[in-house]
C-alpha cells in the first residue's frame, strides 16, 4: 500500500511555520489534495470533474471513502506506473496502474461526492505565484479553523491542484514583509513571461478562508483571453483568480526591472540586506535574524516596507483592476 501523505511525498512543511523554506514545494503534476494526502489526477479532454482520481493501488477500506468509517476519505492511493518517487517531492504522472479501471479511478466529481466536498462546478480556479502552490501551505491555511463546517478540517482542505501553463504573468516579490517574516512572491504583467503556475480549485468557503490570509493582496479575475492559460489536457482555461499585492512589486536596483520572486528565500533576504544599510540595521545581519525580528514585531515589518519605498524599489505590477469574473 503506497503512502500518499504529504510527508511521505516530501511535500510537508508549510512555509508559514518554516519561513526560510518559502514558497515551499509545489505540486508538479495534477493531484487532489485531501486529508493531508495527494491523490493523482489523470487529465482528459472535457471538464475537470470528469478527470479520473487514481486510487487503484490503495488497499483496505480507506481506498473507498464511501466505505470508510464516517466517510473520512482515502488514506492512501496509487503511485501510478511511470510516476516519480515521492522522495523527489513530485506528484506521480497520473498514468494508470496495472489493472486500473472505473472502480479504482472514479471521476473527480464522483469522488468529491463521496467525500462530501463541493463538486468542481462549484469551485473557482485560483492561480498561485507563491506558497499557495504548496499543498502543505494550502492545507495549513484551510485547516487553521476548518471550512465547510468541518471541525477536523479534512473535507475543508480538499482541493484539486493542477499546474497550468500561463502567458503574460511574471513572478516578482511583493514590496512588503509578511507576518511570517518572509518576502512573498507577487505577480506582475509581463507580455514575454511564460510560467507554469499551480491552480487550486477552491469552493466559496475555501476562497473566504484563503482571502483571510491574503490581507496584503487583492483577489482579481484574470481572463484567459488576455493571459492565455492551458491545462495539462491541452485545453484552454477561460480565466482564474489571482492574488495581486497591495504594495506593488520590488524592483531590482541594478536593472529597474521587477526582482524575480518565488525562489530561494534566504538568498533573497541576503540580497536585500546587502543592498540597504537601513535594512541591515533593522533586520540584519542575516536571513535568520531577519525572519526572527520580522515575525515578532509588526512595527518592524512596517518599517521594512517603508524602507522599500524610500529606496524607490516599489513599483506597480501593471495588472488589470478586475475583481469579478
Amino acid at each position: 500500500m503506497t503512502d500518499r501523505s504529504l510527508r511521505a511525498l516530501g511535500l510537508d512543511g508549510a512555509p508559514a511555520e518554516l519561513p526560510l523554506t518559502y514558497p515551499g514545494r509545489p505540486v508538479e503534476e495534477p493531484a487532489l489534495l485531501t486529508d493531508g494526502r495527494l491523490l493523482p489526477l489523470r487529465p482528459a479532454p472535457g471538464p475537470l470533474g470528469e478527470w479520473r482520481v487514481v486510487t487503484g493501488m490503495a488497499s483496505g477500506p480507506a481506498a473507498d471513502p464511501a466505505r470508510s468509517p464516517g466517510g473520512a476519505g482515502p488514506a492512501n492511493a496509487a503511485s501510478p506506473s511511470g510516476g516519480r518517487p515521492g522522495a523527489e517531492g513530485r506528484a506521480p504522472s497520473g498514468a494508470p496502474p496495472p489493472g486500473a479501471g472505473p472502480a479504482t479511478e472514479p471521476a473527480l466529481d464522483e469522488f468529491l461526492d463521496r467525500l462530501g466536498a463541493a463538486r468542481s462546478g462549484a469551485r473557482r480556479p485560483v492561480l498561485a505565484v507563491g506558497s499557495n502552490a504548496s499543498p502543505a501551505q494550502l492545507h495549513h491555511k484551510l485547516t487553521l479553523r476548518g471550512t465547510d463546517g468541518d471541525t477536523d478540517g479534512d473535507t475543508g482542505a480538499t482541493v484539486p491542484m493542477v499546474p497550468v501553463q500561463v502567458r503574460g504573468i511574471g513572478i516578482g516579490c511583493s514590496a512588503h514583509i509578511g507576518r511570517h517574516g518572509y518576502v512573498a512572491a507577487a505577480p506582475y504583467a509581463d507580455p514575454a513571461a511564460r510560467h507554469t503556475l499551480v491552480a487550486g480549485w477552491l469552493d466559496p468557503a475555501q476562497l473566504a478562508a484563503v482571502d483571510e490570509t491574503e490581507f496584503n493582496y487583492r483577489r482579481v479575475w484574470v481572463p484567459g483571453g488576455a493571459f492565455p492559460m492551458t491545462l495539462p489536457s491541452g485545453e484552454p482555461l477561460g480565466g482564474a483568480y489571482l492574488y495581486v499585492s497591495l504594495h506593488g512589486v520590488l524592483a531590482d536596483p541594478a536593472t529597474g526591472r521587477p526582482r524575480p520572486g518565488g525562489g530561494d528565500q534566504g538568498a533573497l533576504l541576503a540580497d536585500l540586506l546587502a543592498a540597504s544599510a537601513e535594512l541591515r540595521a533593522l533586520l540584519g545581519p542575516g536571513p535568520e535574524r531577519w525572519v526572527e525580528r520580522a515575525r515578532a514585531d509588526e512595527a518592524v515589518r512596517a518599517e521594512g516596507r517603508a524602507v522599500f519605498h524610500r529606496a524607490g524599489w516599489a513599483r506597480s505590477e501593471g495588472l488589470p483592476e478586475l475583481d469579478h469574473e
